[in-house]
């Protein structure tokens, strides 16, 4: 029968020895929850990638399929942080919203990419207040990349209704 460790994000009790709340598994938990949105994403861009229909298929496909090897990035990075910190990281993505059009599809990444700025945002401060300054700085690389993403996405969906997507 195997025990559960000290760091492991599914244990019960998450306090230290006086009672307060243990700070490197707070970290781990809000890094496993990152690590679900970010297999998200990986799977919102194959998904979407594959379902594109339309005059702009080939350019949105492009730019789908250009996301990827930077969330699996994000993804690697967030598993072995995990890891070191003695977590276990999941394996289980946050769900994929269904689309029923590309503009749809557009506005659920940019929602997905909005909440993983805003999570990593709050994984930031986390960070700099456990101590953990090369967390905090490759979690702000992290929100650059996002943001990038963020603001593609908010272009095309600016000239959408123009040029009748």
């Amino acid at each position: 029968m195997a025990t559960k460790t000290l760091r492991d994000p599914e244990r019960s009790d998450k306090s230290d020895r006086n009672g307060r709340d243990d700070p490197r598994d707070a970290m781990i938990e809000g890094l496993n929850e990152d690590l679900a949105g970010e297999y998200q994403a990986v799977l919102m861009y194959v998904h979407y990638s594959a379902m594109l229909t339309g005059p702009n298929r080939k350019e949105l496909r492009a730019l789908f399929q250009g996301e990827i090897g930077d969330e699996l990035g994000h993804a690697q990075f967030l598993a072995d942080k995990i890891a070191v910190l003695g977590g276990t990281p999941t394996t289980t993505p946050r769900p994929v919203p269904p689309a029923s059009d590309v503009r749809q599809m557009l506005e659920n990444v940019l929602a997905a990419e909005k909440r993983a700025i805003a999570d990593y945002m709050s994984r930031v401060e986390q960070a700099e207040a456990f101590g953990d300054l090369g967390l905090k700085v490759n979690l702000e690389n992290q929100v650059a990349d996002e943001t990038k993403h963020k603001e593609e996405v908010e272009r095309i969906l600016a000239g959408w209704e123009s040029q009748g997507g």
